[in-house]
């Protein structure tokens, strides 16, 4: 998403990408461009210089990708706080209402008996 979100204003070749990604590493942006031009999301444009330049941009399919992408940010924003707090009442082991928690961790015991 962080990727199809940077190449929305337009083409970008890897290092700005990079920087406007800064904790993914090298690797990480490498396979993520190979998984995201093999699904047909983004091209690859190779330049003939020395050394070669390459250059990734948005294909009409990623670009129609980027207004649901939208909607999906903008309702994690709305709900941040509710999931935060659904991860708070997780590790607690407890809902507010008493009853079992669906979501908690569950021991051994309970795995076996399901």
């Amino acid at each position: 998403m962080l990727i199809l979100i940077a190449l929305a204003a337009g083409p970008g070749r890897f290092s700005a990408v990079a920087r406007m990604i800064p904790d993914i590493s090298k690797r990480m942006l490498t396979q993520t461009f190979r998984d995201l031009e093999r699904d047909g999301l983004i091209a690859r444009t190779v330049f003939p210089t020395k050394p070669p330049s390459v250059e990734y941009r948005l294909t009409p399919l990623g670009s129609a990708l980027l207004d649901p992408l939208a909607h999906l940010v903008g309702w994690a924003e709305q709900n941040h706080a509710a999931i935060q707090e659904a991860r708070r009442r997780f590790e607690a082991g407890s809902v507010p209402d008493g009853k079992p928690d669906a979501f908690a961790p569950r021991s051994s015991a309970d795995v076996s008996a399901d």
